[in-house]
């Protein structure tokens, strides 16, 4: 079985969806050297403009598989415990990094239970909706750690840290509708009409010039840690330059007076 399937639901779209039903799509060491190419090649590939990343069946991601993982293949029978652990915990950590540096939006579709890891990639997504039977478990406190992988960074920025110190600290299931209340996802929609919120969502952002989206992506994350606003706006004005000398910028701002879809070439 493939255990992350690539497909093409619109033009422009990619998404990105773990194939594991059988165990919530429960990750393994396999999956995550998979999904780490999978989002690098993205990267660079000009015909991708949106990622969505979803599961297959009835789950969105139940977090690490305990069970039926495998082995990591990046590391060495030589390593010891600890080195073996930093190891494996580099890689899991790459994947946030990897989504936030992507200059396409990845847009995660929580179609289910999302825990432990499958928890954190939700939140590391630049747009995150859930159906409204899905539910956010920090299953990182069965492992005696209770946040892995930038947890307990992204959480507070998402809810604020009261709000975030509870979740964290007392590890109980946040629903998709009370998720969406306190900010922590964009919004919960129907089960039934998940995937389709997510394309007409993905449609929203592919009417923006490729360049502009890319820039304005890196710069609100960047800005989140910005030390002043001068140093925000001037990060926003050195992207500004750079997007408006090219020609997709111009075809968006003709296509506006226009009123028509515009046509970008990535030039």
């Amino acid at each position: 079985m493939t255990e992350i399937l690539a497909d093409n639901p619109a033009d422009g779209v990619l998404r990105l969806t773990l194939n594991r039903p059988e165990s919530l799509n429960a990750l393994t060491y396999s999956m995550y050297e998979d999904l780490l190419r999978r989002l690098e090649a993205v990267r660079f590939d000009s015909s991708v403009r949106v990622v969505i990343l979803t599961g297959a069946g009835k789950g969105f991601c139940s977090g690490h598989d305990l069970r039926a993982a495998g082995s990591p293949g990046w590391v060495t029978a030589a390593m010891g415990k600890a080195q073996v652990l930093r190891a494996v915990m580099m890689k899991l950590s790459a994947i946030p990094l990897a989504i936030r540096a992507l200059p396409q939006p990845v847009i995660a579709a929580v179609n289910g239970a999302a825990a432990g890891t499958g928890y954190a990639i939700a939140l590391a997504a630049d747009l995150c909706i859930a159906s409204r039977t899905a539910k956010f478990v920090n299953a990182f406190h069965n492992a005696g750690t209770g946040h892995e992988i930038g947890f307990s960074y992204m959480l507070p920025r998402l809810v604020g840290y009261q709000r975030a110190a509870e979740l964290l600290l007392t590890g109980r299931p946040v629903h998709a509708d009370e998720a969406a209340a306190i900010g922590m996802i964009l919004k919960s929609v129907e089960d039934n009409l998940l995937m389709e919120e997510a394309l007409i969502l993905a449609e929203q952002i592919l009417v923006n010039s490729p360049i502009g989206i890319a820039i304005t992506k890196q710069s609100m994350w960047l800005n989140a840690s910005a030390g002043s606003l001068e140093a925000a706006i001037e990060l926003e004005n050195r992207g500004i330059f750079m997007s408006q000398s090219t020609e997709d910028s111009a075809e968006k701002r003709q296509a506006s007076i226009e009123k028509r879809r515009p046509r970008f070439k990535q030039r």
